[in-house]
């Protein structure tokens, strides 16, 4: 970073750092103990796809190696689904984390968008922590009917997982993620 960009009140981005992900088990145990919240077993990586052998080998590798399911959503996004039992969350994150790897070691790095682990309430109410690629952090996304979002609930939540996770600080960067897999109740 130059003088420039100190001037200019740049900043470097952060390299991603998959193994983040990790911390979804710990902050998985913190949400049912403290919020009441438990994890569904589903899991998502979110991409822009781009053309190419490569890459489309690539997605065909972990289709093989893993129990994962495609889908395009409204914007035109890839998503790979990941789902286990509910209680196998540590299972669901190295699913999670062996995607973006395989993605970003074939130089697909900069298509990868997010990750996201789904939880719910006892009324069936889902919830995300949703993993953002390019910044290295997580914020919870609580989604309600007619495009709305709980903030109440996504600030409950992200007091609870303060410790658990890299939390994204700037809450214009809480990107909402709807019809992401998993998030349908």
């Amino acid at each position: 970073m130059g003088l420039l960009d100190v001037l200019l009140g740049r900043s470097k981005p952060v390299k991603p750092d998959l193994d983040q992900l990790f911390g979804l088990s710990s902050a998985a145990i913190t949400l049912q103990a403290a919020g009441e919240l438990r994890p569904t077993g589903s899991g998502a990586v979110c991409f822009a796809a781009v053309e190419g052998g490569a890459f489309a080998e690539i997605q065909q590798d972990l289709r093989t190696l893993l129990p994962v399911e495609s889908s395009r959503d409204s914007y035109g996004y890839t998503w790979l689904q990941s789902r286990h039992a509910p209680s196998e969350v540590t299972d669901l994150v190295t699913d999670l984390h062996a995607v973006n790897s395989a993605l970003e070691s074939g130089g697909f790095g900069p298509q990868l968008l997010c990750s996201l682990v789904t939880f719910a309430d006892g009324q069936g109410h889902r919830m995300a922590l949703v993993y953002l690629y390019k910044r290295g952090t997580f914020y919870p996304f609580a989604p309600l009917p007619g495009e709305k979002r709980d903030h109440a609930l996504e600030l409950q939540v992200k007091a609870l997982v303060t410790d658990d996770l890299r939390l994204e600080a700037d809450l214009s960067r809480w990107f909402p993620v709807w019809g992401a897999p998993g998030m349908a109740e």
